[in-house]
Formats: structure tokens, C-alpha cells, sequence
């Protein structure tokens, strides 16, 4: 039992309404931090993420069995709505207010106060991590500790060998990668990534795109199938289909293409052809790309290029080979910065923090 805890509470929406996140970091009387939380909501107002913000603080100072709370919120219009000093008049927000304060009848003891956003940066930089990422981020200070602390849940896609999806299962084994893999949907059902997968006893869904009228139905069976499977991150690993990528998960899908994209990459453009595309141009160097997609072949922010010579010789057999190694390197990396929190998008660039 804790006697006094000190909540800072945040709230923020890119679009009032758009996607939104409300955060909290709780602190003991020795200024020990407890916990700290942020939740991400797809779509929601200021003001909504802002109570949500507090209503999850106040739950879990009730869980640690708290006898009183101190709150400090950079949002005015909620500080003085809890002290009583303005009605709430919007529905959407007064069904918040309202479990906000039945919760503070669990404290002997409880003051609300409103700060500047410059007295408030743990929680702001968690609503932030929360929307750049749009998942749930939980405690603040392990992840600044590990840079692994956020585990992933991932959704895999893939349409050939798999040895992209083994070599992630791989390093997710030997405890170098803090994920899971939550689900693997193959577009086909006799591939040899098929049985990698079922050997591995990883969980498995087949979604073959003939077996669809159209690409909106296909897609919709996937989207169901990995939003099931509670996933925070797809990766696409010799996935072949075009499939619309829903709102929940912008930002959240990456793939990885067997050449420096912008340069040789589109629709037909995949395994050997690549290769021989590069090898025909005379290139000296060639590599692979890890980008968030978006609903055009191999379009979307570049998170992580890495390059590997083309030599005199190469044949497409050769320089897939040389390529697969850096590929190996890429994703893998990339997938520890989307779990650190590290990768922000503006507009169509990934910047790493």
C-alpha cells in the first residue's frame, strides 16, 4: 500500500477527432517512478484522450491501493471540470468524467492542479511514442533502460520459403529479439514456408487471393485475421499480394525488398527479377529496403537501407545470396526500433530518434 501518489496525466489527438492517445506516469512519495502508461485510441478528440489519460492513472493508483492522489494535468478545461468549476456539457465526455470522479471516492484524500506541457514532458513524450507507433506503451522507464522493452506481437505474411519469417523465429528463440510471432498467413497452401511454418508450430492461416472476387474482400480477411490476433507489428516476408492495408494498421506494416528502392522496385518486381534487373543496369551496388507500406508495390517510408557490392560475375543466384545476409541484418533491426519507440514518420521519411 502506497499513501500518497503523484500522477502526471497527458492527452493528445492528431486530428481532434484522429488517432488519439491518453498517458500517465505515477510516482511514489519519494518520487520513485511506480509505472507509467500510455493508450492509444484509433480515433478520439483532445479532450477524450485527456480523461482517458486520467481515468487509466486513477485505476491504477486504486490497484496499488493508494490512500490519497495528487494530479497534475496540462489540460485546463479537465482540471477545472474535476474541481467543479466548469460543467461538462459534451456526452462523449461526460460518461469519462463521471467514472473519473466515482474513482476518486476511493481516496481519502485527492487535489487536481493544471501545469504548463513544459512541467509535464514524461507523459507528453509518451503520448507521442503512443501515436507515432499507434500502440499501448507501457512503463516509460524500463523501455529507456532495454531498448527492447516494448514486446511485439507480430503478424507474419508470407507467400514462399519463409526463411525471412525462421530467421526472425531465430533470433526471437535465442532471446535477441523481444517479440512473438502471433499468426503467419501464407497467400498460399503448398509453399515451403507452409511447412516451416507448421514444423516451427507457429500459428497458421492460409488466405489464398483466388479464393477472393476482389482485392477488397481479400484484404478484409487478413485485416480481420491479424487485428484477431491482437498484432502491433506485420511484417511481410516474401509476401507477394497487393492488399488494402486498413487505418488500424498505417505505420504498423513494414516489408523488406531485395534492392535499394526507389530504383527497381514495383509491381513484378520481386525475388530473381530484381536481381537480374540490377545486374542488366550495370549497378555497382545493390542491397535491400525495409519501409512501412502503404497500398502501392514497395511505396512507403524507407526505415533501414543496407548495401552489398555487385560483382563482376554475379549471377542472380549470387547476388540474392549476398543480398539475403544484409536482409538478415536489416530487419531485424528494424523491427528492435519500431519496439524502442525509435521510428517516427513525417510525411514520407522514418526518422530514428
Amino acid at each position: 500500500m502506497v499513501d500518497t501518489i503523484t500522477i502526471f496525466t497527458d492527452g493528445g489527438s492528431r486530428g481532434n477527432p484522429g488517432p488519439a492517445a491518453g498517458a500517465f506516469v505515477l510516482f511514489d512519495e519519494n518520487k520513485k517512478q511506480l509505472c507509467a502508461m500510455a493508450k492509444f485510441l484509433p480515433r478520439a478528440t483532445n479532450n477524450v484522450a485527456e480523461y482517458t489519460g486520467l481515468l487509466t492513472a486513477l485505476e491504477k493508483a486504486v490497484a496499488l491501493k493508494a490512500k490519497n492522489v495528487k494530479i497534475y494535468s496540462d489540460s485546463e478545461l479537465m482540471v477545472r471540470q474535476i474541481n467543479g468549476e466548469y460543467k461538462v456539457k459534451n456526452e462523449n465526455l461526460r460518461e469519462l468524467y463521471l467514472q473519473c470522479k466515482s474513482l476518486l471516492d476511493n481516496f481519502s484524500k485527492w487535489e487536481i492542479k493544471h501545469i504548463f506541457r513544459d512541467k509535464n514532458t514524461k507523459a507528453d513524450n509518451l503520448v507521442n511514442r503512443a501515436l507515432d507507433l499507434r500502440i499501448d506503451i507501457e512503463d516509460e522507464a524500463k523501455a529507456e533502460i532495454d531498448s527492447q522493452s516494448n514486446h511485439l506481437r507480430l503478424g507474419v505474411l508470407i507467400s514462399g520459403g519463409g526463411r525471412t519469417l525462421m530467421n526472425i523465429q531465430d533470433l526471437i528463440k535465442q532471446k535477441k529479439l523481444n517479440a512473438e510471432v502471433s499468426i503467419v498467413i501464407s497467400s498460399r497452401s503448398d509453399s515451403a514456408g507452409v511447412e516451416r511454418v507448421k514444423k516451427a508450430g507457429l500459428p497458421l492461416e492460409i488466405v489464398r487471393r483466388k479464393d477472393f472476387p476482389e482485392v477488397e474482400s481479400f484484404s478484409k480477411q487478413i485485416s480481420d485475421i491479424l487485428i484477431k490476433a491482437r498484432v502491433n507489428l506485420v511484417i511481410q516476408a516474401g509476401w507477394l499480394c497487393l492488399w488494402n492495408i486498413p487505418s488500424e494498421l498505417e505505420n504498423k506494416v513494414m516489408n523488406i525488398h531485395p534492392a535499394l528502392l526507389p530504383a527497381f522496385g514495383g509491381q513484378g518486381m520481386w525475388g530473381h527479377h530484381v536481381h537480374e534487373a540490377v545486374i542488366k543496369a550495370g549497378c555497382k551496388v545493390s542491397g535491400c529496403t525495409v519501409h512501412f507500406c502503404t497500398n502501392e508495390y514497395d511505396k512507403g517510408p524507407i526505415i533501414i537501407q543496407r548495401t552489398c557490392p555487385v560483382k563482376d560475375d554475379d549471377t542472380p543466384d549470387t547476388l540474392a545470396a549476398r543480398v539475403f545476409e544484409q536482409e538478415c541484418i536489416a530487419y531485424p533491426e528494424a523491427v528492435k526500433l519500431f519496439a524502442a519507440g525509435k521510428l517516427f514518420v513525417r510525411g514520407n521519411r522514418v526518422l530514428t530518434k
